[in-house]
């Protein structure tokens, strides 16, 4: 993978916070309600994969190893020489990577809603997002993303009149690199690394999560030595779901650690 320069925002002072956002998403879509609570006491370093926000889409596959050392790069060319990484759903595998294989520069990681690799569910749901962005159908990848990125009391608790505006709000924010990103994702394994990491680490799992099954973020929490780990009670898009509770359990962490 080309290295591409990463859109990246910088915002607040203090100890670095260095941003890892989903496949098919943005740092606006993942992490806009944690921003400005986290740029409180923390430079908070918050890059766009090629595809999203303002970076340009990549000509070639992505990969992690490539993702993990373009946001590292933002950090640094931002001034920010060591950090935390947060990563969520993909974004795990990208911090992971990183404190692999930048293991002077990371300091701690918070992974949400993660995973080591896909497991068959997740490589079917990959399969068919791909297509259906492919044949051009964002109503279908809308309905599909409904169907699983939210747990089923979230989906259903949507008033039948307001079904076409959600969809709506679903499709207007798919990135035009979502099938490049979700590429990595299918070709990803990090297992191998997860012994290796010897910063601290919390692993937050998401129990009603229809896409990414939590049983992957007890791998990780069992894997990678002295994780700490907790849950909430969500879908996959807790920062929707339960943002005030994943911001709590973040900024807790941070704290506790003095990261």
């Amino acid at each position: 993978m080309t290295r591409i320069p990463l859109s990246t925002t910088v915002t607040g002072s203090g100890p670095g916070l260095l941003l890892a956002h989903g496949a098919g998403a943005s740092i606006e879509s993942n992490f806009l309600a944690l921003l400005p609570t986290l740029a409180r006491c923390h430079t908070v370093v918050a890059p766009n994969y090629p595809g999203s926000g303002a970076t340009p889409r990549s000509e070639e596959p992505l990969t992690i190893d490539g993702l993990a050392d373009a946001i590292v790069g933002s950090a640094t060319a931002a001034g920010v020489e060591r950090f935390t990484v947060l990563g969520y759903s993909m974004g795990t595998l990208v911090a992971i990577r990183a404190a692999a294989r930048h293991p002077d520069r990371v300091r701690g990681l918070v992974l949400t809603a993660g995973l080591p690799g896909p497991d068959n569910r997740v490589l079917a749901s990959l399969d068919l997002s791909r297509k259906l962005l492919a044949e051009g159908d964002r109503k279908a990848y809308a309905r599909f993303v409904a169907m699983t990125y939210f747990s089923r009391q979230f989906f259903n608790s949507v008033p039948r009149s307001q079904l076409k505006t959600f969809y709506g709000l679903i499709a207007r924010a798919i990135p035009a690199g979502a099938p490049e990103q979700s590429g990595a994702v299918a070709e990803a394994d990090v297992t191998g690394d997860l012994p290796g990491i010897s910063v601290p680490t919390l692993v937050i799992g998401a129990t009603l999560d229809n896409l990414v099954s939590p049983e992957n973020s007890l791998f990780l929490a069992a894997r990678i030595p002295g994780a700490e780990y907790t849950e909430i009670e969500a879908g996959h898009v807790v920062m929707m779901e339960r943002p005030d509770e994943w911001q709590k359990l973040t900024l807790d962490f941070l704290a506790r650690h003095g990261l």
